[in-house]
């Protein structure tokens, strides 16, 4: 079987070895694929890998020898499952890999907004601390997070591992979810409508997939609805939110930050609107990126493959 892996580089910088995959088909391995390189890569591949390359309908329909699509990465909105699935081509994706890594970013991002660990540490490198008359020196209110309400939208793995750690901390959770889902082990944890999350929540944590329901959740509107002082974490996609409104409201200080690994385009433009916004805190869709998180994603990656030879596909999307 021909295999083409289109965008390799994130998954496997250098610190990872392909050799398992390399060990059970012929496979070409390309750092980074173009759409003006995609189809010449691709139109005699019977199984392609990839992460952000989009398969589209019109490219599909194009490439009559292909067989298996798999996703390296959770979220497959960047394939036309429909037309994939009429053409009899399986398409998997990796699940859960990264929860662990995406549920402490959150995190970190929370304990920036009540530490500010980073404003403290660049105070103290300047001189400022050396410069106290007292032992302690505080520039910025600091905040215990026990007691705080933090709502999940979103209660899949990620957001489940987001609430058990909250919980850990003291924290009141509440949680939005397409469905009803009741989880024995976070029984403390509430399900709740979004107007009450919005309402009531400290923190808000988007950990929801892209889709017609939640695209732009965190919009003008619901941004009416929030606490003045809340915190917004989008670990999830960039779309989730309205760029321009999270900006405004940054500007104008109705919500009390926003911190991101996610953008509604990336790499982003240069002039993107939240840039430069106060109390804004932007890493380059990191979340995923662990040793650890990748080492499953890859292992996972070639079992799919492996089963999807042997006749048993898993992780069918």
């Amino acid at each position: 079987m021909k295999v083409a892996v289109l965008d390799g580089y994130t998954l496997n910088p250098g610190d990872l070895s392909w050799k398992a995959l390399q060990d059970i088909t012929d496979v070409t391995i390309y750092d980074k694929t173009d759409s003006d390189e995609l189809y010449e890569r691709v139109k005699d591949c019977e199984a392609v890998l990839s992460n952000k390359v989009v398969f589209s309908q019109e490219l599909i329909e194009r490439l009559p020898k292909l067989r298996y699509i798999g996703v390296l990465a959770t979220g497959y909105n960047v394939i036309d499952r429909e037309t994939a699935h009429a053409h009899g081509i399986t398409v998997t994706n990796i699940p859960s890999y990264s929860t662990d890594s995406v549920a402490q970013l959150v995190f970190a991002f929370i304990l920036q907004f009540y530490w500010h660990v980073r404003e403290h540490s660049d105070e103290v490198h300047r001189g400022a601390w050396s410069k106290s008359k007292h032992f302690c020196y505080t520039s910025y209110p600091v905040f215990e997070l026990t007691g705080k309400t933090l709502g999940i939208i979103g209660f899949g793995h990620i957001g489940q591992r987001v609430a058990s750690i909250a919980l850990a901390m003291g924290m009141r959770v509440l949680y939005v979810n397409r469905s009803p889902k009741a989880v024995p082990q976070l029984a403390a944890a509430q399900q709740v409508d979004l107007d009450t999350l919005l309402a009531e929540s400290d923190f808000i944590s988007l950990n929801a997939p892209l889709n017609n329901e939640s695209r732009n959740i965190i919009d003008a509107a619901a941004l009416a609805k929030v606490k003045p002082h809340v915190c917004i974490i989008n670990t999830g996609r960039g779309q989730l939110i309205d760029d321009a409104a999270v900006a405004a409201a940054l500007h104008n200080g109705s919500i009390g930050g926003y911190a991101s690994d996610v953008l509604s385009t990336e790499p982003p433009p240069a002039n993107h609107p939240l840039f430069g916004c106060p109390n804004c805190f932007l890493t380059p869709h990191i979340a995923w990126q662990t040793f650890e998180a990748r080492s499953r994603l890859l292992a996972i990656a070639v079992e799919n493959l492996k089963s999807f030879l042997a006749g048993k596909p898993q992780n069918e999307v």
